[in-house]
């Protein structure tokens, strides 16, 4: 019962593209959904990425993914790393990956000198919610998120 956890390479594209999808059925939102292999290709793999993906495997097969990236404190004046996506395949559940990927994501913020590491949840995910708070995170309930998207954005976008 070997988990492992290893960056992501360009050849895992449709490993992605899969869990994403199965993320995004999970969610109630697969109609959101709109990664092609080139948006992974271009974000992911390209020179200098602003995203980073990790494969948690068990004996060798895909089982999960997570994607993060390092986001910025003015106030602690230090990096700290937000998770986009957590996912593990509903039949691979129980093994402790989902645990493994973020202790591994843990560890990459102690390295880095990250003064927090975040993520969102939705607020009916109950299994999520209790997994997190088991481990110690602590909702930010003070905190509204926004989002500029689609039609918004570009409109807001052109005012630049």
């Amino acid at each position: 019962m070997a988990i492992t956890i290893r960056p992501a390479q360009i050849s895992d594209t449709e490993t992605i593209l899969h869990f994403i999808k199965e993320l995004a059925i999970y969610e109630k939102a697969e109609h959101e959904a709109k990664a092609t292999p080139e948006h992974i290709h271009n974000t992911l793999f390209c020179e200098t990425p602003h995203a980073h993906g990790l494969i948690c495997e068990h004996n060798g097969h895909p089982i999960g993914f997570a994607i993060y990236f390092f986001s910025y404190s003015t106030w602690q004046g230090q990096y700290g790393i937000y998770l986009e996506d957590l996912y593990v395949s509903p039949q691979s559940r129980g093994l402790g990956a989902g645990k493994q990927l973020l202790t591994h994501l843990a560890g990459i913020a102690v390295k880095k000198d990250c003064g927090r590491f975040e993520w969102s949840v939705l607020d009916w995910n109950q299994p999520a919610i209790d997994f997190y708070e088991s481990l110690g995170a602590k909702p930010q309930g003070e905190w509204i998120r926004y989002r500029l998207d689609g039609d918004a954005l570009k409109a807001l976008g052109s005012q630049a």
